[in-house]
C-alpha cells in the first residue's frame, strides 16, 4: 500500500520526487505536532516557548509560500472563489498567531493554552479543505517552473521579514 506521505508525482522523471501535495501535507502535519507538542510540555508544566515559536514561524512561512507561490497559479486557472476563502482563512489563522505571540506565557500559560487550542482547531479546519481541493489542483496547474519555484522555497528560503498575509 501507498504511503500517502511520499505520494509521487506521475512523471517517470519525477519518480523519486514527492508531489507538491505531500511536501505540503507534511509542512501541515510537522506545524501541528509543533503546536500539540508545547501544549503537551505545558500540561506538564512545561513552558517551551521556543518551541511554540519555531511552529509560529513555520505557520507563517508556510502561508507565505502558498499565497506567494501556490494561489496565483490558482486563481488563474479559475480558482478564485475556493482560493479567496483560503485567503480569508489565512488572515483568521495570522490574527491568532498574532493574539499567541501577544500573550506572556508565563504570566497567563491558560490564556495561551486556549490560544493555542484555537489555533489548532483553526488549522484542522482550514486544512481539511485545503489538502483535498487546493493541493491537488496545485500539482495540476502549476508549470514546471512554477513548481520548481515553489520547490526552491520550501527546501531554503525564508519568510521575508515584514511579510504579512494578505487578510491579516
Amino acid at each position: 500500500m501507498a504511503d500517502p506521505n511520499t505520494d509521487l508525482d506521475a512523471d517517470p522523471e519525477n519518480a523519486d520526487t514527492p508531489s507538491i501535495s505531500a511536501l505540503l501535507e507534511d509542512e501541515h502535519h510537522e506545524i501541528d505536532d509543533g503546536i500539540e507538542a508545547f501544549l503537551e510540555g505545558l500540561a506538564r508544566g512545561d513552558l517551551l516557548l521556543p518551541q511554540l515559536a519555531r511552529a509560529g514561524a513555520a505557520l507563517r512561512r508556510h502561508i507565505y509560500l502558498e499565497e506567494e507561490f501556490l494561489f496565483p497559479p490558482l486563481r488563474a486557472a479559475g480558482m478564485l472563489a475556493p482560493v479567496l476563502v483560503m485567503l480569508r482563512e489565512h488572515g483568521e489563522i495570522w490574527q491568532t498567531l498574532d493574539a499567541i505571540d501577544g500573550l506572556d506565557g508565563a504570566a497567563d500559560p491558560d490564556g495561551l493554552r486556549e490560544r493555542c487550542r484555537e489555533l489548532l482547531d483553526r488549522l484542522a479546519e482550514h486544512n481539511a479543505k485545503e489538502e483535498p481541493i487546493i493541493y491537488p489542483r496545485g500539482d495540476a496547474v502549476l508549470t514546471a517552473e512554477q513548481a520548481a519555484e515553489l520547490l526552491d522555497f520550501i527546501d531554503s528560503a525564508e519568510l521575508p521579514e515584514g511579510w504579512v498575509c494578505q487578510q491579516a
